[in-house]
Formats: C-alpha cells, sequence, structure tokens
C-alpha cells in the first residue's frame, strides 16, 4: 500500500524535494513516512542516526539557520508534522557553483513534502502557523564543537522571509555576519 517515494531535485545540488501520496479514505489518511529503498539514492552508504523533533510556537519564528562542520557534518531530512512552515536549505559549500544560494520549501502535513539538506548545507525554518512542528533525520549524531550557523537576517543571506523574522534564539540573532571574506564549508 501508498505510493513510492518521488525525488524532485532542486536547482541546489544534493538539496531535494522528497515527494509522498497518501492514500486517504473515510478513517483518514495514510502515508509513507521514510523508505530506504526510495532514497536509496540520495542517502547512499548513509543511515539515520538520530531523529529529532521541534514545536515551534510562534507565527513568524525563525529557528536557523545551522549545520555541522566536517567530520561531524550532516544530511538533514526534514518534515512538517503540524502546521506550515517556510524551510530554507542554503547552500556553504566552498567552491559550489551556488554557493550562498537557498531554496525554499513550504511544508505542511497536506502536501507531505519533505526537504532534504545535504552537507555543506546549512538550514532553517519559519513558522507560518501558531505550533507548527517538525521531524528532523540526521545522518551525522549532533556534535556541539562542530556546530555552526548564520544569522537569518543577514543580508549577504537575502532570504526573503514570508512574514517578519521574529522569536529569534539568542545565540541565532548573535552569529556573526558573513564577509567578503568567507570562503564557505570545505567538505
Amino acid at each position: 500500500m501508498g505510493e513510492r517515494m518521488i525525488v524532485r531535485q532542486t536547482s541546489i545540488e544534493g538539496v531535494s524535494v522528497i515527494e509522498t501520496t497518501a492514500f486517504e479514505d473515510h478513517r483518514g489518511s495514510f502515508a509513507r513516512f521514510f523508505c530506504a529503498d526510495d532514497l536509496a539514492t540520495i542517502l547512499g552508504s548513509r543511515r539515520i542516526v538520530q531523529i529529532n523533533h521541534s514545536r515551534t510556537s510562534k507565527t513568524g519564528a525563525v529557528r536557523g539557520i545551522h549545520f555541522q562542520h566536517p567530520p561531524n557534518a550532516e544530511m538533514k531530512l526534514v518534515r512538517c508534522l503540524r502546521g506550515r512552515v517556510f524551510d530554507v536549505a542554503l547552500d556553504l559549500r566552498k567552491n559550489s557553483p551556488t554557493f550562498l544560494q537557498w531554496h525554499a520549501e513550504e511544508l505542511d502535513p497536506c502536501t507531505a513534502k519533505m526537504l532534504v539538506i545535504p552537507e555543506g548545507c546549512a538550514h532553517g525554518f519559519q513558522a507560518l502557523q501558531e505550533e507548527s512542528e517538525m521531524l528532523y533525520l540526521h545522518t551525522h549524531f549532533y556534535h556541539p564543537e562542530s556546530e555552526g550557523g548564520l544569522r537569518p537576517t543577514d543580508p549577504a543571506l537575502g532570504i526573503n522571509w514570508p512574514l517578519p523574522v521574529e522569536d529569534l534564539s539568542v545565540r541565532d540573532n548573535n552569529h556573526p555576519l558573513i564577509t567578503s571574506t568567507y570562503t564557505g564549508v570545505s567538505l
């Protein structure tokens, strides 16, 4: 039962959108959430080692922009379980043709889309509805010493957040601004 997961590549290499189709009847719906076979081309030899969940209470709140430096760089697969979010993947890979370019998808439970953020790309999102919940599948364990971040309101990133940015954490608001000497992440 259930359709295969469909992988749609974006304009940034490795950043993909996974689409699933829910089976619906009078009881509700059923959808494939994860399938290693369907995602084998994306995962390669990677495996999911950690799953995290977040709940964002306030509309307009932004979480991110976060990543992990090598050798603890990770791929993330993210899905919205409740509410609606503007989800962003930002390319930080040194010498990438799409360096500092971003791709965004609106995620919600009804569309059942999932965004894939590869190693060397950062991730953040803005809650478009109150009490938005996200699920994150990680290919590497959280490693505090490898944690990196960028300020989501940095003009150099040019992210067009759909709502005024509100409720940033102190940490996210204090990440340094990118300068012309920023060369990115070497994988």
